[in-house]
């Protein structure tokens, strides 16, 4: 393809050098012959004589110009002032040089006919580029009137941008039809020669008045629900709908197709990612060793990539699943190579293996993102899901105590709320865990509990997008079953600012907004990906799987929220408990799982007293 895109280059260049040698004669041509009045009979002999003698070096010197002021490098499909000026400097100072050359070998030409010469070759050359603008404009337009026909919403800078690429690329396959702002001033005005249609509220209309079969939306500083509001107006339309990634990219001049990106799911959640203090995390990150256990995984990659960003003394990263472990050890290498990054494979099942690292690394602080958390297959295998969640926290915990770790921060779950699953229950004692030993060691220990992850290993989003793809059916269990979502860097968020916040024993909860219906998730998932809800793709409601209820709760009956510094991020209050009890049955459960024992439920149910079980 690259040889291909040389070889037309080539052309294009070739063509025009050959142009502007016809087009330079020509323009020295016409200036003498017009002083002549276009009598050709008339122009005196020893001009033309001069003119054709001097021609060929003219001619040469005149290109060598034009190369140095670039005019056959952009090949004018970007033709705008700035050529035109690049246009009018080279004709001039190859219209001065021409005159002193003739000087120099005292050569005689009328004196009109320096003026006329700069005035005509400006004029070819410049014409010569416009028109050929012009030309692939009516090409661009032939070839697009049958293909994807785009609408902006936004007229500012940003969409300015976009519309100039598209109409001028002839490898971008579509044309600009309109535009839609709510700026009244802008209505029934033109952007880069789109005119803006209307406000969002004209947007469906416009759509089919303009056979629109792709929106970009193009408004980077838009606040989150006004964001929200507007991609519901048009996912409606059925379009395919992009947007440009942030604010930042207009900063750094980074406005560009190749920059847009689809709408996804995560844009539908209608609020302001969660607001944290840079300072209070750079404060108990800067300079100190950090472990993160699962640290391969979507919550736990997504916590090394921005701890690295508070400069570490060294980032411990511990993961049983090799090829999560070694993308992310691959990407932060690439990205800080100056890092001091330790990634082992480990299990944190293993009390030998995870006494040896923390003796060997001295970690300051631990981010534990380790666990099984797939409620459908803990259920199955409820044994696992103990020994990995509880008994691998359990373990970690008591070594973080040991090895003098300053603060250990847990990441638990909603699910942990009035479990009915395996896998929540297993959450709700890692919490008990972190309150226990909280109480009796130097360590500050605190949990972190969030909803729903979009685009998490295991969470609805990946299922959907991979049901969608192959034609569906799209399956949801229920169609009244709601769920709290977040996305991982708010959740990521979460969890750094619980590190600073901690002073030990607490349970972080986010304030997460109103919750959604998975059945509208499902239905705006396929909607975002151009297609129409039980029409091309069907929904398929399949029931509620083992262990799962209908809706999630952030805190139990007996839990008060307290308020913290940020807004959005409340404590929930330590539930009072008999800890030497829970130590002694943590002590029988463990033994009973080591067993496989088959009444692992009715265990749990005794530890966790609101763990009810779900046929």
């Amino acid at each position: 393809m690259n040889k291909e895109f040389d070889r037309k280059l080539f052309v294009r260049r070739a063509f025009l050098v050959l142009l502007d040698i016809l087009l330079i004669n020509l323009a020295s041509f016409c200036a003498i012959a017009i002083r002549f009045d276009f009598k050709i009979s008339k122009i005196e002999l020893q001009y033309s004589e001069v003119i054709a003698q001097y021609a060929p070096i003219y001619t040469l010197i005149t290109l060598l110009i034009f190369f140095v002021f670039r005019l056959y490098h952009s090949l004018w499909r970007y033709a705008s002032i700035e050529e035109m000026t690049n246009v009018i400097y080279a004709c001039t100072i190859a219209t001065i040089l021409e005159f002193a050359g003739l000087k120099l070998f005292h050569y005689h030409v009328p004196r009109s006919y320096t003026p006329l010469n700069l005035m005509f070759l400006t004029a070819f050359i410049a014409g010569s580029r416009f028109c050929y603008r012009t030309l692939r404009m009516f090409n661009q337009q032939y070839r697009t009137d049958s293909k994807k026909h785009i609408m902006i919403i936004g007229a500012g800078e940003a969409a300015s941008g976009i519309i100039k690429e598209i109409e001028n690329s002839q490898y971008l396959d579509g044309k600009v039809v309109c535009a839609i702002d709510d700026d009244k001033n802008k209505i029934n005005r033109f952007i880069q020669g789109v005119k803006v249609v209307g406000n969002r509220y004209s947007i469906l209309e416009n759509a089919e008045k303009y056979n629109v079969t792709d929106i970009i939306i193009a408004i980077p500083n838009l606040p989150r629900n006004e964001y929200k509001k507007i991609i519901d107006i048009c996912k409606k339309t059925n379009c395919n709908l992009k947007t440009i990634p942030g604010m930042y990219q207009l900063i750094n001049e980074e406005v560009k197709v190749s920059r847009l990106r689809n709408v996804e799911i995560e844009d539908l959640l209608g609020r302001d990612a969660v607001e944290f203090d840079m300072k209070s995390i750079s404060d108990y990150v800067k300079n100190k060793v950090v472990m993160v256990t699962g640290g391969g995984g979507s919550i736990g990659s997504e916590l090394c990539r921005q701890i690295v960003k508070y400069s570490p003394k060294q980032l411990i990263i511990i993961d049983i699943y090799e090829n999560n472990a070694y993308d992310i050890q691959q990407e932060l290498i690439r990205q800080y190579p100056d890092l001091n990054l330790v990634v082992l494979i480990a299990s944190v099942r293993n009390t030998n293996r995870m006494n040896n690292i923390f003796e060997a690394y001295k970690p300051e602080l631990v981010y534990h993102a380790a666990a099984h958390k797939h409620v459908p297959l803990m259920e199955v295998s409820p044994n696992e899901a103990i020994k990995n969640n509880v008994f691998g926290t359990l373990k970690l915990v008591r070594a973080a105590d040991y090895y003098g770790v300053k603060r250990f921060v847990q990441i638990s779950t909603d699910k942990a709320v009035n479990p009915t699953n395996v896998m929540g229950a297993s959450k709700r004692i890692c919490e008990m865990i972190i309150q226990t030993y909280n109480n009796r060691s130097k360590t500050e220990f605190v949990a972190v509990r969030f909803g729903n992850v979009l685009g998490s290993n295991g969470s609805v989003i990946p299922l959907f997008k991979h049901q969608i793809a192959t034609g569906g059916p799209v399956t949801v269990t229920h169609p009244d079953i709601i769920r709290y979502f977040m996305t991982i860097p708010e959740a990521v968020s979460l969890v750094l600012q619980a590190g600073a916040f901690a002073k030990g024993g607490e349970i972080f909860v986010l304030e997460m907004g109103e919750p959604m219906k998975i059945d509208d998730l499902a239905r705006n998932l396929i909607r975002l990906s151009g297609y129409v809800p039980d029409r091309d793709i069907e929904i398929k409601y399949i029931g509620l799987r083992p262990g799962e209820k209908l809706f999630e709760e952030l805190l139990m009956d007996e839990e008060g929220l307290q308020n913290t510094e940020n807004k959005l991020i409340h404590i929930g209050k330590p539930i009072a408990m008999d800890e030497e009890e829970f130590i002694k049955k943590l002590k029988e459960l463990e033994i009973e799982v080591i067993k496989e024992t088959n009444n692992v439920r009715e265990l749990l149910q005794e530890i966790v007293p609101t763990y009810q079980q779900k046929n």
